[in-house]
């Protein structure tokens, strides 16, 4: 068994989606971990929406060709389109962040995301719920990757904060403004 790292992103319908998403991985991999919910101007976009981004952790015995293909199922069970444009509106964006300690290209999957440590919409979620553990590269753990970005500025380019949430009668998170 591996602890699976993933990001979950959504800027259409998102309370629905990231609700379907969540419902979904529940299904399949069973007990779950999750950060908080976390709304951000949107990354690289000309013109979009605002998302909604969290963090979720379980674990699993699945090779990563299998999650790989688990999230793309998911993302287009949902609307996501195969030919959309990479900076695009998206009802659903699931990603592997971590699958163990896996380096290197996995499957066709680049372990660990490259986005890892550059995106405060992926970091401060996983500094949030996972800050002990280590990022598989450089060995540092989340929360003190995330006092860096912080540290250095970075968390000020890229806005983000806590928004109420609640899932299956759960409540995941609560605003507050973060950055």
């Amino acid at each position: 068994m591996s602890l699976v790292l993933m990001s979950i992103g959504s800027n259409i319908e998102r309370d629905h989606h990231v609700s379907v998403c969540l419902d979904a991985l529940e299904e399949t991999f069973g007990a779950l971990t999750l950060s908080s919910v976390y709304e951000s101007e949107p990354v690289g976009f000309i013109d979009g929406r605002n998302f909604y981004n969290l963090v979720a952790g379980f674990d699993s015995d699945w090779d990563v060709g299998e999650l790989q293909a688990w999230c793309k199922r998911v993302e287009f069970a949902n609307g996501r389109l195969k030919d959309s444009l990479k900076f695009s509106p998206r009802t659903l964006d699931i990603d592997l962040l971590t699958v163990g300690s896996l380096t290197g290209e996995v499957d066709g999957v680049i372990l660990p995301r490259d986005e890892v440590d550059r995106n405060a919409f992926v970091l401060l979620p996983l500094a949030e719920v996972f800050g002990d553990e280590q990022h598989p590269v450089s060995g540092r753990d989340y929360a003190s990757l995330w006092r860096e970005f912080v540290a250095e500025g970075r968390a000020e380019q890229q806005r983000l904060w806590a928004v109420d949430f609640s899932w299956r009668c759960r409540r995941i998170s609560q605003a507050s403004v973060i950055a």
